[in-house]
């Protein structure tokens, strides 16, 4: 039996450590960092450039359809109440002369033939004066047993009248003259509210100077705005009611009288005008409503919040066209009621995907891509 050593038994165990030592790595092996994505463009030939992309190369991307979802079969919008133009009148000066006097101001409400400003003018002397003449005249070559033309001298008085009648001058006035004046009231031609005063006391007037605006609020328009999209669910003659901001517990009724043949290309609406009921004159020009219209249901074209992008104007979203392959597009927006979506005007089709997720990162990869900052 062989005995070893305590020395021996030391020097082994010294051995055994320090081979042990040598097994171990000298230092730990460093984990490499992961390659930035760096993004490129695929120029098509004819068409747009196109940003080469996958989901998985950016965290976070998702891709989601633009969908049509169903309208509600009540049309709203909103809209501002104007005179209706048809019940407007415009006092105009005739003739060449002064303003003697004046007995309305500004939205005053004035009946039908109510004398409103007198002008003071030669023109109407001489017009009177010639009248007075046709007339005696007239009754002169009409008298029994004196000779002359009764046709002639009727025919001088009608021109005389029409003279009359074209400088301003009510008929029941022209009837009334019986010596010449150079002063002649003129009377509204309407019953209304006095909207625009420019008449002055003893101010010069020319033929064409304007002198009221007269205008009556029996019935008003209220002009709204209505999306491109919607267009064919409204025709003329279609019922509707209204609501003021003024007086939103009074319904207002009323139908649609006007479409307008142009649509705005910046927000892709166009106008309708609505003729209203207004009973006791409570709308008034440049108040703001709320327009219901009852039509049949649509659809409307909607993608998340989410998926655009806001820049300069405009806004854009990126289109996949293929797989791994974004096209960067302009798209038109209009309001939508449902929290997170947006309304697609223009630029997108039903069951196009567009990127959702990160997509101000993938807006920043685009312009990157351009050589460009984002």
């Amino acid at each position: 039996m062989i005995r070893l050593r305590p020395f021996s038994l030391t020097a082994i165990l010294a051995l055994a450590l320090v081979a042990g030592c040598r097994t171990q790595p000298a230092s730990r092996a460093a984990v490499p960092e992961p390659t930035p994505f760096e993004p490129q463009l695929v120029k098509q030939q004819g068409g747009p450039e196109l940003l080469k992309l996958e989901p998985h190369d950016v965290p976070g991307v998702v891709l989601v359809e633009a969908k049509n979802v169903e309208l509600p079969g009540v049309l709203e919008t909103s809209g501002q109440v104007t005179f209706d133009d048809r019940r407007v009148s415009t006092i105009v000066s005739r003739v060449q002369g002064r303003i003697e006097e004046t007995r309305v101001s500004l939205w005053d409400n004035v009946r039908r033939g109510e004398p409103i400003v007198a002008l003071y003018s030669p023109d109407f002397m001489t017009a009177e004066a010639e009248l007075i003449e046709a007339r005696t005249t007239y009754k002169l070559s009409s008298a029994p047993g004196v000779g002359g033309s009764g046709e002639l001298a009727a025919s001088m008085a009608s021109a005389a009248r029409k003279k009359l009648q074209l400088l301003g001058m009510d008929d029941a006035d022209i009837r009334a003259i019986s010596t010449p004046n150079p002063t002649v009231w003129v009377r509204a031609p309407i019953s209304g509210t006095v909207v625009e005063n420019k008449a002055m006391r003893g101010a010069q007037v020319n033929p064409g100077d304007e002198l009221y605006s007269l205008g009556t609020l029996d019935d008003v328009w209220i002009t709204g705005d209505l999306y491109e999209d919607d267009l064919a669910r409204v025709q003329v003659g279609q019922q509707l009611e209204a609501v003021a901001t003024a007086f939103p517990d009074q319904i207002f009724r009323g139908s649609i009288a006007r479409i307008s043949p142009n649509v705005d290309p910046a927000t892709h609406t166009l106008q309708i005008r609505c003729e209203v009921k207004n009973p006791g004159a409570r709308l008034k020009p440049q108040m703001l409503a709320r327009i219901k219209i009852v039509t049949r249901p649509g659809e409307a074209l909607v993608v998340p919040q989410a998926a655009l992008v806001f820049e300069t104007d405009s806004y854009y979203a990126f289109v996949e066209v293929s797989p791994g392959h974004l096209e960067h597009r302009k798209v038109a927006i209009g309001s939508w009621s449902r929290q997170g979506y947006a309304r697609v005007l223009s630029g997108l089709k039903p069951g196009e995907r567009v990127v959702s997720g990160e997509t101000l990162q993938v807006n920043a990869l685009w312009h990157q891509a351009h050589g460009e900052s984002s």
